[in-house]
């Protein structure tokens, strides 16, 4: 590592950027995604990857963030593709509106179901529960270090504000909440399936990462305008998603709600409310409340059952 002029470390090996874009793969973030998560243009991204731009040691500590792993992990991604991880790897496909998507593979379509503990820096947790315990106007940098042990010096060594603690986390949140769901919806064979499974993940989503859901329902209002801007446009990508559905639904005769487009959004907001009132001690288990919200969410629609099967969650 040789040092840049603001004193952090830089990888000239164009071999870190194969790395970073293996790693990216393996996440199944497309570049685009990941510049936008990063706040640099497609191209920039793509020097990054390609060696043709100093890749800094805090830059690589964004990226790792952004993808919701660590750095470590990064720099020990394979580049050989048939690698294992955590989610599942996509391939690109082309939707029927021309654009170029996501999709999951055959042997890993199912991993959006599961839940492993999303891996935090020390940092960027005790800000989370900072959060979730007063508020991100009531907490402070103060009270962040102290719950992760460092000097307020040292925290900023790491983020340079307690807004980027904010934002970091709500990316980190929509990252992994719109990756499930591309890989729930490529599993539908036709709208009816595909909008269910989509609320099928929603419903999961909030309830096992209830904390998360909590705070990027309760704090966008205290994102700064840049900030707010991004993740909103990554909630836009979510909604548009079920309201393709919806709207192919109606096309196909199997919804039947005269107001599609508003009961699609009622139906997200009834998800994302979810992490106000569920326990994970509660009588029902995440499954089962998203078989429930599945259900409620075809009713809603006038779902008008015929040759598409409703939707049956497994277990």
């Amino acid at each position: 590592m040789e040092p840049d002029p603001n004193g952090a470390g830089a990888a000239p090996d164009a071999a870190v950027g194969v790395r970073v874009r293996a790693a990216r793969m393996q996440q199944g973030v497309s570049l685009r995604a990941l510049a936008r998560s990063l706040g640099v243009s497609p191209a920039t991204m793509s020097q990054l990857e390609n060696g043709r731009t100093r890749l800094t040691v805090v830059r690589l500590s964004e990226i790792a963030a952004a993808l919701g792993t660590t750095v470590q992990d990064v720099l020990d991604s394979p580049v050989d593709r048939g690698h294992a991880t955590d989610r599942p790897r996509m391939r690109a496909a082309t939707r029927r509106d021309g654009e170029t998507a996501a999709s999951p593979t055959s042997q890993e379509a199912h991993m959006w179901r599961i839940y492993p503990p999303l891996t935090f820096d020390v940092v960027l947790d005790a800000a989370l529960q900072e959060f979730l315990a007063t508020g991100y106007h009531g907490s402070s940098v103060r009270d962040i270090a102290r719950g992760c042990g460092m000097s307020v010096s040292g925290l900023y060594h790491h983020y340079a504000s307690k807004q980027e603690m904010l934002a970091r986390i709500l990316d980190l949140t929509m990252t992994d909440l719109l990756w499930r769901s591309r890989a729930a919806r490529a599993q539908g064979r036709n709208p009816v399936e595909r909008f269910s499974l989509l609320i099928e993940c929603l419903a999961l989503f909030h309830t096992r990462r209830r904390e998360l859901g909590f705070v990027g329902a309760s704090e966008m209002r205290s994102l700064e305008r840049r900030n707010r801007r991004r993740i909103a446009e990554m909630r836009t990508t979510q909604q548009r998603m079920v309201d393709e559905e919806v709207d192919a639904g109606v096309t196909q005769g199997r919804f039947g709600n005269r107001r599609p487009h508003d009961a699609a959004r009622a139906v997200v907001t009834m998800c994302t409310a979810l992490p106000q009132w569920f326990r994970i001690d509660g009588p029902l288990t995440p499954e089962e409340i998203a078989a429930q919200y599945v259900e409620f969410a075809l009713d809603l629609l006038r779902h008008r059952p015929g040759e598409f099967p409703r939707h049956t969650p497994p277990g």
